[in-house]
């Protein structure tokens, strides 16, 4: 006797599981919730990953941050027993000299951020104002969303200008333009002469309405010239029974290097020149490279961890697939004994009970796949949590889940294939 041709071997198959609906729907079960469980976690996990390198890329993979810290010992005793000045971190000598030593050096964005009172009309917010130079903005990657960004012109003159961003306008300025209004930071007045958005906003030529002041940048920037001679150096701090006083120059020092391959070349110069003229570490540097090639080391650890998890609940399927085809096999010992009798061969046995589990196994896996694809956009419509659903993780699951079940149904049917037609013809 000839082996049956697989459609009708397919009919055969979808037939007896038909007799069953029930078995065969809780026997797809573990199928369908190890691979919805799979596409769900990597979805979470690739957008965890995006956000995070979205963060670090914003930065700059090609820029060293150098922040300025304070050591606590540092504190200068000015002579009184509570009043003193704590002079610590970044210099604007240490500046001068990095732009001289630091090798592929492109620019270099002294910084100078604090937190004060804005104020427009009767509203009033504290944000962080950032005193910094007209680069600033090409080394952040940040885009201009109407007016302009401070010039050199600003910074030479000192100029009371700003350049708030988007988010600020929206909270700050909402019913009126913001370019040309006067806003006050700790009392002292400056014009408003740009809105400045995120790294991926585009440009707007015109105010239309308010909907285009999208993003979350609620800095306000300034000129650093400015800044030095409104304020200067020191900063004071008030407190019961005495005040301190804080002497800091540069608040942060942003080194943009000209390509990515130089960075670490640099980073090392950095560390050598600073070392040479700090005699305590009151600086950190921070270089977003290094903390990329980090996050894409996690990103591998994490997905082994992902697969490791998907393995189990998809092993703990094909163990369900098997037993339930071990109970079918046993029920329907006498069928087998029939089709032995009439000329079925080992075989067409085997290819018999491995269709039905190929059957139960992929149409777990396409429903499976369906609800891992509506759990993550459920996940990122209720909560602020951001999902990525990415082919591979898809086929990952797919794939495993078939291979498994088929795996697992291999020795039921083998079981099947090896019994004796008569034996089989006499179980009741």
């Amino acid at each position: 006797m000839n082996t049956m041709r697989p459609e009708r071997m397919v009919k055969l198959a979808v037939k007896n599981l038909g007799q069953y609906k029930l078995r065969a729907g809780l026997t797809m079960l573990g199928i369908i919730f190890g691979v919805c469980s799979v596409v769900a976690m990597l979805s979470v996990g690739e957008g965890a990953n995006q956000e995070i390198q979205e963060k670090i890329q914003r930065m700059g993979s090609r820029n060293i941050l150098i922040k300025s810290v304070k050591v606590p010992n540092e504190e200068n005793n000015s002579g009184g027993t509570r009043n003193f000045i704590a002079s610590y971190g970044l210099t604007y000598d240490d500046a001068d000299d990095l732009a001289r030593f630091v090798p592929n050096l492109e620019a270099s964005i002294p910084i100078k951020r604090l937190r004060y009172d804005v104020q427009f009309k009767e509203r009033k917010l504290q944000t962080d104002v950032v005193a910094t130079v007209p680069a600033f903005i090409r080394v952040q990657n940040y885009r201009m969303v109407r007016g302009r960004f401070l010039s050199m012109a600003d910074q030479s003159f000192g100029t009371p200008v700003c350049v708030i961003g988007t988010r600020l306008a929206r909270m700050l300025f909402a019913g009126y333009d913001p370019i040309g209004q006067t806003l006050t930071i700790d009392r002292d007045a400056y014009t408003v002469v740009g809105i400045v958005g995120d790294i991926a906003q585009t440009e707007v030529a015109a105010a239309q309405n308010e909907l285009w002041l999208e993003g979350e940048n609620q800095s306000v920037y300034i000129p650093l010239r400015t800044y030095q001679q409104k304020r200067g150096d020191l900063f004071a701090q008030w407190s019961e029974g005495g005040s301190t006083f804080e002497k800091i120059e540069l608040y942060e020092l942003i080194l943009s290097i000209d390509k990515q391959e130089h960075v670490v070349r640099a980073v090392d110069a950095v560390r050598r020149q600073l070392k040479k003229t700090h005699k305590k570490e009151d600086y950190s540097i921070v270089v977003p490279l290094e903390l990329i090639r980090q996050a894409r080391e996690t990103r591998k650890l994490f997905n082994i961890v992902l697969g490791s998890i998907a393995a189990i609940s998809l092993i703990v399927g094909g163990i369900g697939i098997m037993n339930i085809m071990l109970a079918t096999v046993s029920e329907r010992t006498r069928e087998i004994g029939i089709r032995r009798a009439l000329g079925a061969t080992r075989i067409d046995i085997v290819l018999q009970f491995l269709m039905e589990t190929l059957i139960l196994s992929i149409s777990g896996g396409v429903i499976g796949l369906v609800f891992g694809a509506v759990i993550p956009l459920v996940i990122t419509a209720t909560t602020s949590v951001k999902t990525v659903l990415t082919f591979p993780a898809f086929a990952v699951a797919f794939s495993v889940s078939v291979t498994v079940s088929v795996i697992f149904g291999i020795y039921p049917a083998r079981r099947a294939a090896l019994m004796d037609p008569i034996e089989a013809l006499r179980h009741e």
